[in-house]
């Protein structure tokens, strides 16, 4: 059984858009696969109802073995708790430290004080920014703010990483070192998800690919490349 599962998941919006028709899928345990597409193909509208933020139409999604269509309230809390998300343009909060951007992650689901600070500088000295705890996102790098981003991603300890273009806003040599970040994620057992348009990073490494195209799944291919034009 897959750790993702969606079956002929349909998303219309009013009054007649349709944003997904029929899309049937499974990701296992493990993965590291990339969702790619043209604008507007409907991998934000993927990515909404697999963190429950959006209901689909018609079909039904599965994470875990189960349904998470019929989860209410808290549910739904500890369903996100189980997915690490991670944005192009950081999300980070402009007063409040590295330390403090992360830490508030631990927080919001009621970690126990004493548990934070360790947690919190374990990741940070994974994504490589523990000496830089105590600065605020305006003093960092694009690249380091996107490390921050990851560690508040991933200090939950999530079974499954989803990142919307996270390279999207920075150079090629931070883009490669985000890219051996996530990459040492997923080898310690996360699953992640990255929907992106960086053709390059794609064909350089012969990951799963899943493609959309107007709504629909045009291709799904174990060692893919990015197949659209640049």
């Amino acid at each position: 059984m897959g750790l993702i599962q969606f079956y002929n998941v349909t998303k219309l919006y009013p009054p007649d858009v349709v944003a997904l028709e029929n899309i049937t899928l499974k990701i296992d345990k493990g993965e590291f696969v990339f969702l790619v597409g043209p604008s507007g193909a409907g991998k934000t509208t993927l990515v909404r109802l697999l963190f429950r933020e959006e209901l689909p139409t018609k079909g039904q999604i599965l994470v875990g073995g189960r349904s998470i269509t019929r989860l209410k309230g808290r549910e739904i809390a500890l369903l996100r708790r189980t997915i690490g998300m991670v944005f192009q343009d950081f999300k980070l909060i402009p007063d409040w430290t590295v330390f403090e951007n992360v830490a508030f992650a631990l927080r919001v689901i009621e970690v126990p004080p004493r548990e934070i600070k360790p947690r919190v500088e374990r990741v940070l000295d994974q994504v490589g920014l523990l000496s830089r705890a105590h600065l605020f996102p305006h003093q960092l790098s694009g690249g380091e703010q996107q490390r921050v981003a990851i560690a508040r991603a991933i200090v939950n300890r999530p079974r499954i990483l989803v990142a919307d273009e996270p390279t999207g806003n920075l150079d090629p040599d931070t883009s490669r070192k985000i890219m051996a970040l996530l990459q040492e994620i997923n080898a310690m057992g996360t699953t992640v998800i990255m929907a992106t348009h960086a053709w390059d990073i794609v064909n350089s490494m012969k990951k799963r690919v899943i493609a959309l195209r107007a709504g629909r799944l045009v291709r799904d291919d174990r060692e893919g490349v990015y197949g659209y034009e640049a």
